[in-house]
């Protein structure tokens, strides 16, 4: 059974972001493919995350590369999975908080 996704306002920000970036920077069917992509990792982090590595352990976060570029860090709950980042894995280390 899928569970429920909740993305965190940072998440929602660094989506926003990154769609800006593209709308910029690309042609509108960068973007599309971009969120077509995104929607079937999100799909497949509902009703599996177990099948995604652990970032964190001790604080249940685990990883799932979207593209080459980006990374959606999120954490399963007993009812919900919470999108706490999507990162730009370009940036410095240091930048990634939750």
């Amino acid at each position: 059974m899928s569970k429920n996704i909740i993305w965190s306002s940072q998440a929602e920000k660094d989506l926003i972001t990154i769609l800006e970036y593209l709308d910029l920077h690309w042609y509108k069917e960068v973007t599309i493919t971009f969120l077509d992509i995104l929607d079937q990792k999100v799909i497949k982090i509902a009703g599996q995350p177990e099948l995604f590595p652990y970032f964190d352990k001790n604080h249940n976060i685990r990883k799932c590369v979207v593209t080459k570029h980006n990374t959606l860090y999120f954490r399963e709950e007993t009812s919900e999975i919470q999108v706490l980042r999507i990162y730009d894995v370009r940036q410095h280390p240091d930048k990634l908080h939750f």
